[in-house]
């Protein structure tokens, strides 16, 4: 009998590494190798084929990125390091050793002046370092491996590291009152939901690559998420509506990101859940447990 397959996970220690972690063991048909940061540091080029091949992976899920959206306009070669030059670098190796790269990209590729869902193939314009950065890193890894599949996401939150969704929890803990942006428009990610999504692409064994838009069902603005964690909480804090043109940053963000997601769903059977239903499940699991991840 043929030995189990192997699923290389960079970025181990992230929102949607950690989620991939505590799956893994659903998953008996396949060998799970976890690098954190330190064990693949992307900024180190030369040392990546040696790292990934030491593994001899069937499959390589790229979790890892520079994603510090405001840091990233002062630490432009270092975001590029990352975010493009080790990607195009990995979509190498595993074309090199016939292993399918899986990379996650992001909705911060759109310049955010549709008024629509955005589909996979419509034009890309990012106006920020980060967004720019994982455009090129979409880039390299479709050239120098066509058959990669990219995940672009948004809003990413977990029960794990550091996110919107914690950070408005200890808000409301610490305030009487918040405000928060109601003119950026997009969807969030459930990270449980996203690695469950990924490992149905790896399951389904089917051959679909390019592009492919994957965030939770639903259309909202950052104040509208922040009242439904204020009122799945039954928090006292108040929460006001604010622009972002009160809330300045180094790096701008898109307006509108909202992806559409009809071609994972068709291509892979992947049925994005409610917001807000994804929202809950992860609400009740932070709440019972006493201290942040």
């Amino acid at each position: 009998m043929a030995g189990k397959q192997t699923i290389l996970v960079t970025g181990s220690n992230g929102q949607l590494g950690s989620e991939l972690k505590e799956l893994a063991s659903l998953y008996p048909d396949f060998e799970f190798a976890f690098l954190t940061r330190d064990e693949l540091p992307l900024g180190i080029i030369s040392t990546i084929a040696n790292t990934i091949t030491a593994y001899n992976p069937q499959y390589v899920i790229n979790c890892a990125a520079y994603t510090a959206v405001d840091k990233a306009e002062s630490e432009r070669e270092e975001t590029f390091k990352v975010n493009a030059e080790s990607v195009g670098e990995m979509a190498r190796i595993c074309a090199e050793i016939g292993a399918k790269f899986i990379h996650i990209s992001t909705d911060y590729v759109f310049d955010g002046n549709r008024k629509s869902p955005l589909k996979e193939d419509d034009s890309v314009s990012p106006i920020n370092v980060y967004g720019e950065s994982k455009l090129a890193g979409e880039e390299a890894a479709l050239k120098n491996n066509p058959h990669t599949i990219i995940i672009r996401t948004s809003w990413v939150y977990s029960f794990y590291g550091k996110n919107f969704v914690k950070t408005m929890m200890r808000l409301m803990a610490e305030k009487d009152s918040i405000s928060v942006v109601n003119d950026q428009w997009g969807s969030p990610t459930y990270a449980a939901d996203l690695a469950k999504a990924i490992l149905k692409i790896i399951e389904s064994g089917n051959g679909h690559s390019g592009i492919f838009h994957f965030s939770n069902d639903g259309i909202i603005t950052w104040f509208e998420f922040a009242k439904e964690i204020g009122a799945q909480l039954q928090t006292s804090c108040t929460i006001q509506p604010t622009t972002t043109a009160n809330f300045p940053t180094p790096a701008k963000r898109p307006f509108y990101s909202v992806m559409d997601k009809s071609k994972i769903s068709q291509l892979y059977s992947i049925t994005p859940r409610p917001w807000k239903e994804s929202l809950q499940e992860c609400l009740q699991k932070l709440k019972s447990n006493i201290g942040f991840h």
